[in-house]
């Protein structure tokens, strides 16, 4: 797995690669609005994590996630560190651990 400097970096990588997605967290699943769609942990997998320090706060951390779907769909979800903290399903946090 490729390591990298920022957060940026990591997306337009990513994005290169076919990660050309964006999507976020819902309690239960993955939402792609551009799609309008939404994907349950059971259909989705977690290709990549990559986890990134700021450099002044902690307010900072996040991690960003490369996805796939089982119907081929790629994409990523940026979230903070605080992600377990987050009101979601135990599937869901147990997917993105």
């Amino acid at each position: 797995m490729k390591n990298y400097d920022t957060l940026s970096e990591a997306i337009n990588d990513l994005k290169q690669r076919g990660y050309s997605y964006d999507f976020n967290l819902k309690p239960s699943c993955l939402e792609c609005a551009s799609l309008k769609i939404e994907i349950k942990p059971e259909d989705f997998k977690v290709d990549e994590t990559h986890r990134f320090e700021g450099m002044s706060s902690t307010d900072d951390n996040s991690v960003l996630y490369a996805i796939s779907s089982k119907d081929g769909i790629k994409g990523t979800l940026v979230d903070a560190y605080g992600v377990y903290a987050e009101n979601i399903s135990e599937a869901m946090r147990k997917k993105l651990r």
